[in-house]
């Protein structure tokens, strides 16, 4: 379940990042939408690194835990 939503927002990540090329392109009177979308694309990234790192720290965690109780 998790696998889907980790790929679900890489997905997400990439299509913002190609809407902010093409907003680069098409605008040409100085709009805010490319940054807008980079600064979208910037906090997704953002959010998966944090969500996959607490994800690793608690999973480490919780392994460590159980090597401890059988000893």
């Amino acid at each position: 379940m998790l696998r889907y939503f980790v790929i679900a927002v890489f997905v997400l990540i990439v299509a913002s990042l190609f809407s902010a090329l093409v907003f680069i392109y098409q605008d040409r009177s100085g709009s805010k939408r490319a940054v807008k979308a980079l600064a979208l694309r910037v906090g997704l990234s953002v959010g998966l690194f944090l969500f996959l790192m607490a994800g690793i720290t608690l999973a480490g965690s919780r392994a460590g835990s159980r090597a401890s109780r059988r000893r």
